[in-house]
């Protein structure tokens, strides 16, 4: 497969994102909000934002971060064209002061400064996940476009990684739920960020070509059943592989046909011939690539043998075919009695690269019923595709990410609600992992604390509140402490090297590895601690209590 190189691959990347991703796919609150900012000379005053989620999804113990090279691409080209701003001219309300449309043609992010943690990492609820630094009213402007970007990018990479749990380490999956996406941008995002979840392969050219992700596809049952004889096969013969004159392969084709139904027993007079010249005409074009759906009419009649015989003369041929596709009805069943019949014909025929067939599995397939046909000893599924119920995440259709104002001025700021979790915790924040002395796996803890706090030290006890349990003091001593944000953009400059897909992916799958069985089980895991340091806790504790002691600016002069 051709790829492009590095610097094309990023050139590529980011004309994708400034056409996915213009300043102006916003809501409009956000303008004005920036406007009474601006209206009240507020505009430039320093403010902190910081982007979070409230619950692991899909009921599970963990999420995978993604996005964020969407984000700093976001960043780094963020600004309004005149065209942008005549538009928002006319739709702002006719009071709108002209001098914030000159504002707005000048701003970019030249002065907004942003950590985070690096994608692909493993996150848990509650941690912050970006920081975000700058002009009050610049920062504010840039909330929806990046929850935007991270929201259902970590869910479906967070999902992805869920069905590679299901599947297991042996099994390869590929993504193909390109036609069931929610639109172009849901297709291709989706495509990029399974792969990074842990997927193998995807159906998405573009991806494919965008991405670097390695793409696969032979043929649908569309092809097959728009055959009906094989009179409409064309060209009728092939070279053999190790070269000479052409061969009729329509010939030879029939002739392994019939000494297959010999060995299995079964009817010449059941194969479609339609789907037999499908497979002929398929294996003309690409003998080296020769992996045809079989199940269009009857796997066992007709589409299994017509297979083998095809498979069989490329053999002679010296060309190696690659297995077959199961699309409907009981895949482990079937899968059994494909392989059977591979190892009767290698056992038979003495072609040992049936040993090397592979059997991919594409039926409407769910985390659950990957998880259950993982179970089984008894079944022959080499590849797994997945479509609907990946891409779409139909168990829980977004994440549920959050950017809430945390600073300004240099003031922590927290929003108090009538629902304690929709309460914020106030401040800039350092976020630490701390990890245990018996062995790889996490403590289980991530600390969050003040910035200015001093970093926990290994070795050395400390104190905090887990999250969901206020009142509980718990010391722990950490055997190594790893802190989680980097700095990834600062004035308005990228200073984080981009990571590729693959990249990526490898992170998450080594971050997923650090994380103890018992967190990712697919049902009923294991809370994961996220915890509070004690000045953290306090500084809650002393706004919350402040609040509720109300105020009397109404009576001041």
């Amino acid at each position: 497969m051709a790829t492009c190189d590095g610097s094309e691959a990023r050139a590529a990347l980011e004309r994708s994102v400034l056409r996915r991703v213009p300043p102006l796919l916003t809501d409009l609150y956000q303008f004005t909000m920036a406007y009474a900012y601006w209206r009240a000379g507020r505009h430039n005053e320093p403010a902190v934002f910081e982007l979070f989620f409230r619950d692991n999804p899909f009921g599970g113990g963990f999420s995978l971060f993604a996005g964020l090279s969407d984000c700093l691409l976001f960043l780094q080209n963020f600004a309004f064209s005149d065209d942008d701003v005549e538009y928002l001219r006319s739709v702002l309300p006719a009071g709108t002061d002209a001098a914030f449309f000159s504002y707005l043609k000048e701003l970019d992010c030249s002065a907004v400064s942003v950590s985070a943690v690096p994608e692909g990492s493993v996150v848990f609820a509650r941690v912050p996940l970006l920081e975000v630094c700058g002009p009050l009213a610049v920062v504010q402007l840039l909330e929806t476009s990046l929850l935007c970007l991270v929201n259902y990018a970590s869910l479906v990479c967070s999902n992805a990684a869920r069905f590679r749990l299901a599947a297991g380490p042996r099994r390869r999956l590929m993504e193909m739920g390109l036609r069931r996406a929610q639109g172009p941008d849901g297709g291709l995002t989706a495509s990029r960020y399974t792969y990074i979840g842990g997927f193998d392969l995807t159906s998405n050219a573009l991806a494919g070509r965008l991405f670097g992700i390695p793409v696969a596809g032979t043929m649908a049952h569309s092809y097959v059943t728009s055959f009906s004889s094989l009179e409409e096969v064309w060209p009728q013969t092939l070279v053999p592989c190790g070269g000479g004159g052409p061969i009729d392969f329509i010939c030879l084709v029939k002739g392994w046909l019939g000494r297959v139904c010999q060995l299995l027993g079964s009817k010449t007079s059941l194969v479609r011939e339609g789907e037999l010249a499908a497979f002929l005409s398929y294996a003309i074009a690409y003998p080296q690539n020769f992996l045809p759906v079989i199940d269009s009419y009857s796997v066992s009649c007709s589409g299994l043998l017509c297979f083998c015989a095809v498979a069989l003369a490329l053999c002679e041929l010296q060309y190696q075919p690659l297995g077959v596709r199961l699309d409907s009805g009981d895949l482990c069943r079937q899968s059994l009695e494909v392989r059977r019949v591979f190892k009767e014909c290698n056992k038979q025929f003495s072609v040992p690269q049936f040993e090397s067939l592979i059997i991919v599995g594409t039926n409407s397939i769910s985390e659950q019923s990957l998880a259950e046909l993982n179970k089984k000893v008894s079944n022959e599924i080499d590849v797994v595709g997945v479509g609907t119920h990946l891409v779409t995440c139909t168990r829980q259709p977004s994440l549920g990410c959050v950017y809430k104002l945390i600073e300004v001025r240099g003031r922590p700021r927290m929003k108090m609600s009538e629902d304690p979790e929709k309460s914020t915790l106030p401040g800039r924040k350092s976020v630490y992992r701390l990890l245990d002395t018996d062995g790889p796996y996490l403590l289980p803890m991530d600390l969050i604390c003040l910035s200015e706090e001093a970093a926990p030290k290994a070795g050395v006890s400390l104190t905090c509140f887990p999250l969901g349990l206020t009142k509980t003091l718990q010391t722990v001593t950490p055997a190594q402490v790893t802190s989680l944000r980097l700095d990834v953009f600062t004035c308005g400059q990228i200073t984080f090297p981009l990571k590729s897909a693959s990249e990526s992916r490898e992170r998450a799958q080594i971050s997923l590895q650090t994380l103890h069985p018992h967190h990712k089980r697919l049902q009923e895991p294991h809370d994961y601690t996220v915890a509070l340091s004690e000045q953290l806790h306090s500084l809650v504790s002393d706004i919350t209590k402040g609040n509720s002691k109300g105020s009397n600016f109404l009576l001041s002069n």
